[in-house]
């Protein structure tokens, strides 16, 4: 909120204003005191200037030859000629604030502000108590105060009534500094401490404040514990800014709240519980801000009491039911957001008499029925935002279209039929995004000719609509400030050449349409387009020539075909190109070295050959380098000794031998490493280890051989999520401490599986800051091996561990260090020569998914710690030589007799063969574990999917031996189930209800 940034320097230099004009009855000026004169010139010239444009240095003006109380930012008494104020705001002065600083000599001053300065402080006092008589002092952000000593002098200005301090991190104060503060200054009416540390002031504190207290602002000062409602009740408090104490929590009170509160910001704080029915008693409130709390319910119906108000923002609560009438009777609102809340009904009839309002945003709710046709009548509205609700039906005709719209949101929702003709009459549309929705028909040069000033227009994901060549518009003027259109996956066929008018464009993304043949030459000539999205059509060609200054390019999956295309040497800012899943052939030109701007260069899924250019090491920018699945063979060369900004280099499934290069070590920020599926032959690249941020390690189906030593540092693959070295020839004993130091496998918050990121998210933005509009520029995937099946995972979260050494030649025991990786969730040893027994401490992998353990030599019984696996879903103990009874209950009442074949020695569900000794007794289980006996739904349901985390890194299923669509369609329900039930519980641990209040 704009108003309450500045309020505090507005409020308070008027109250400096206002005593100052009724200093004195005389009104002809008395001449400036020789001696003060001489302190203010000597701390001038003590004083330096930074350079900067916001800066207005008026104490260079100070002229000796002039009276001082003439001066710039000089107030006096005009009796006796004391100076009594001194503002030196925004003058960018560098200059030490000692005691014995000539500024100390001003003992009549009464009003100081020293707002946007910097000043040295001492670490021992001031000399604050020679102004005896200060009312007004303002030191917000004024340089750096360390620790508590200020407050100690602040004590010594009982006449204080304004103090702002805000800015000054450094300062902190204790419980027992505050208290004092507080407790001395009895006549304070204004007290500004936004960005000061206080962390170690108990809340309970501010209940000494003076009954005169008018604005307490107390923004971004990491309070913790509860906030006391007493302040709520001081008679004359007029604002209270809390906003940005993440740790702060409290409850409005329930009664007595005081009726002159005008402004209430609570934002990003962890007040919750039930709005009350005496928030209606705050008549005189103007601006209410609740962002980002944790207040749930529906709104009380007093709020329609709230006549004066003018900007209510109740975003990102739990806030539910329908949206009162309530606030159709706030006829000065102005700014009105309800959004990521719980919200239901229809969007209420009542907010047509909002007739100042300028900003609705009520987007992320489940909001149900039409789209009013009003809401684009309404005569002040300038931004609309209904994204992600459950509006239905088509946009009806605009009867009074408002001149004054600028934004409408209306993406993600189910809002069917063609867009009205009327709608395009709102001709002060800037931004639009009709994305995600069932709109159908076509769009044409005539129908958007009105938009003369639209900058922004996204229609993506309407698989119905369709964007024409056609049209009779002459005047292709409504182009001249189009900067972004977004058509991606809709119901285009031809590419639509009228955009070669829109000299602005900078984004063109008409990915995932129907786009065929070759784009000419003629039809983009003109364009300067900064980004070009083209992927997933059917394009055969396209010649990039026609382009002035493009920066990125996405020519994913489509038909293009030759050679990869020549880039023009005008493009000195290339920093994308994106051309897999083409049918290129031939070589990389030389020249793609040449673009050393280049962050992605994605080559993978073409057939293309060759050596890889060692001149790629130049491209020193490089973040991505993709060329998966291609011909190229030879050695990698060694590119990686001038670059330090690599994240991923994935160079699966072509024809490269030799050595990884040592290079490598040099990409201190590399993430993912994929080189399976190569002729390469190595040992295993300890030398990695000392990568700080690097999340996946594939080498599989290589011929990397050798012993994995076990003798490793403490600090070793620290943040290792995904490692995979199946198919080679490694051999000698698992290395127990290496499993035992992968803490990127060890403690992640189950929590975090739904609010969890995906591994390739920090590089939707290129090195040079241009952020990409696309779905998503670029994909990680990886493939996973699950009782013999190849699947592929599109989309890896951060939080999924798998570590696959399956098919080599390890011997010996399963190491029991790996039940410490408590995060794990897919573990593959098969296909090696194992022996011994399962360790029961693999019952301690609580998050475990897929274990497959077959075609080794494992031997005794199947522990009863498994059956606390309750996340498991594929379990594979096959062609080994395990005896006695499988366990029963939760988990492994889901698994076939697949799991188990090749174990003549097994006996017991699901097996036919019966055991002859009685079934050994059940393990000891937490009190929250259910008896073993009892076959919940959701452990048989668990068993036929994929579990929570693979399902939600899963983006489509390839399995390399057929498709068993029965399981497909299992797993899709699922992660459906999976998905919702952990929203649910992640959401109750959020909202914390009455009766759990601490």
């Amino acid at each position: 909120m704009a108003s309450l940034i500045r309020l505090s320097q507005v409020l308070c230099l008027s109250f400096m204003l206002l005593r100052f004009s009724q200093s004195s009855s005389d009104s002809s000026p008395h001449l400036c005191r020789p001696e003060e004169r001489s302190a203010l010139l000597d701390f001038e010239s003590t004083t330096d200037l930074m350079d900067y444009s916001h800066c207005s240095p008026i104490i260079q003006t100070w002229n000796e030859s002039k009276d001082c109380c003439l001066w710039e930012g000089i107030t006096c008494d005009k009796v006796k000629g004391h100076v009594i104020g001194l503002d030196l705001s925004w003058n960018c002065i560098e200059a030490s604030l000692t005691s014995n600083s000539s500024l100390f000599r001003l003992e009549k001053l009464q009003s100081l502000n020293l707002f946007v300065n910097y000043f040295y402080y001492p670490n021992s006092s001031f000399g604050f108590n020679h102004w005896k008589s200060l009312t007004y002092l303002n030191l917000s952000y004024s340089g750096y105060m360390y620790g508590s000593l200020l407050f100690d002098e602040i004590f010594l200005l009982p006449k204080l009534v304004s103090l702002d301090l805000s800015g000054n991190y450094g300062l902190l104060p204790d419980n027992i500094k505050f208290q004092m503060l507080v407790h001395n200054l009895t006549e304070l009416r204004f007290l500004i401490l936004d960005f000061v540390n206080m962390s170690l002031v108990v809340p309970s504190s501010l209940l000494n404040l003076t009954s005169s207290l008018e604005h307490l602002s107390l923004r971004g000062c990491s309070l913790q514990g509860n906030f006391p409602n007493q302040v709520f009740q001081l008679p004359s408090l007029q604002l209270l800014d809390l906003r940005a104490n993440a740790h702060l929590g409290g409850y409005l009170p329930e009664s007595n709240q005081s009726s002159t509160l005008k402004y209430l910001n609570l934002a990003s704080t962890s007040f919750s519980g039930e709005l009350p029915h005496s928030i209606g008693n705050l008549k005189l409130l103007k601006e209410l801000n609740l962002y980002q709390c944790q207040f749930y319910g529906s709104i009380p119906r007093s709020l329609a009491n709230l006549t004066e108000i003018t900007q209510l923002q109740f975003s990102f609560n739990d806030l539910r039911g329908q949206i009162p009438d309530a606030f159709g009777k706030m006829h000065k609102l102005t700014y009105l957001s309800l959004n990521e809340n719980n919200f239901g009904g229809e969007i209420p009839a009542s907010i047509f008499n909002l007739t100042h309002l300028t900003s609705l945003s009520l987007s992320s709710n489940k909001l149900l029925g039409r789209i009013p046709s009003w809401l684009f009548s309404l005569p002040s509205l300038s931004y609309l935002d209904l994204r992600s609700n459950c509006l239905t039906g088509p946009i009806d005709h605009v009867e009074i279209p408002n001149l004054f719209l600028q934004e409408v949101y209306l993406s993600n929702n189910e809002i069917s039929g063609s867009i009205p003709s009327s709608f395009f009459d709102l001709v002060n549309l800037t931004r639009v995004d009709l994305s995600s929705n069932n709109l159908t028909g076509t769009l044409t040069p005539d129908m958007l000719s009105k938009l003369v000033v639209l900058e922004d227009l996204d229609l993506s994901h309407n698989s119905l609509l369709s964007l024409s060549n056609n049209g009779t518009a002459v005047n292709y003027s409504f182009l001249s400030s189009l900067q972004f259109l977004k058509f991606s996956s809709c119901n285009i066929h031809k590419f639509p050449s009228f955009l070669r008018k829109a000299e602005s464009l900078q984004l063109l993304d008409i990915s995932k349409n129907k786009i065929s043949g070759q784009i000419h030459k003629w039809e983009i000539e003109g364009m300067s387009l900064n980004a070009l999205n083209l992927s997933y059509n059917f394009l055969t060609g396209i010649d990039l020539f026609g382009f002035g200054s493009l920066v990125i390019v996405d020519l994913r999956s489509n038909l293009l075909q030759g050679s990869l295309p020549i880039l023009s040497t005008t493009w000195h800012s290339m920093q994308g190109l994106l051309i897999s899943g083409n049918n290129l052939t031939g070589e990389i030109p030389p020249s793609y070295c040449n673009f050393t701007s280049l962050g992605v260069l994605v080559l993978a899924n073409n057939r293309l050959g060759g050596k890889i250019p060692e001149c790629l090491g130049n491209l020193s920018d490089l973040n991505i380098l993709d060329l998966r699945m291609n011909k190229f063979h030879g050695r990698i060369p060694n590119l990686f000794v001038n670059n330090y900004e690599l994240l991923t280099l994935s160079l699966n499934g072509n024809q490269l031998e030799g050595i990884l290069p040592r290079s490598l070590v040099n990409c201190s920020v590399l993430e993912i490493l994929d080189v399976g599926n190569n002729n390469l032959n190595d040992t295993f690249p300890h030398w990695l280890g000392v990568l700080p941020l690097l999340k996946v390690l594939i080498l599989r189906s290589n011929r990397f051989h050798g012993v994995i030593s076990n003798s490793v540092p403490a600090f070793y693959f620290p943040q290792l999520r995904i490692i995979d070295v199946a198919q080679n020839d490694f051999m000698g004993l698992l290395p127990g401490n290496y499993f035992k130091i992968l803490k990127g496998m060890r403690d992640v918050d189950p929590a975090d599986k739904v609010n969890s990121e995906y591994i390739d998210d920090n590089i939707e933005c290129l090195p040079k800051g241009i952020c990409i509009a696309f779905d998503m520029i670029y994909k990680f995937s990886v493939k996973v091996v699950m009782k013999g099946l190849e699947m592929e995972l599109e989309r890896i979260l951060t939080i999924f561990t798998t570590i696959d050494f399956s098919s080599n030649r390890f011997h010996g025991k399963i190491p029991k260090e790996l039940g410490e990786l408590n995060s794990l969730l897919l573990l593959n040893l098969s296909h090696n020569s194992l022996s011994g027994q399962i360790p029961s401490s693999l019952g301690k992998l609580a998050e475990l998914e897929s274990l497959d353990l077959s075609s080794n030599k494992l031997e005794g019984r199947i522990p009863e710690q498994l059956t606390k696996l309750t996340f498991l879903s594929v379990l594979n103990l096959s062609h080994n030589e395990l005896v006695g009874h499988i366990p029963e209950g939760k988990q492994f009442n889901t698994f076939s007799n697949d799991s188990y074949v090749g174990n003549s020695g097994l006996c017991g569900f699901p097996l036919t063969k019966k055991c002859k000794e009685p079934r050994p007794p059940s393990p000891q289980f937490d009190e929250e574990d259910d008896s073993t006996a009892v076959f919940e739904w959701k452990f048989a349901l668990a068993g036929y999917g994929c579990g929570l985390v693979l399902g939600l890194s899963l983006g489509y299923i390839a399995f390399t031996t057929g498709k068993p669509w029965w399981v497909v369609k299992k797993v899709e329900k699922y992660q459906q189930k999976l998905v919702g039930r952990y929203n649910r519980s992640h959401k109750q641990r959020k909202i914390q209800k009455p009766n759990q209040r601490s």
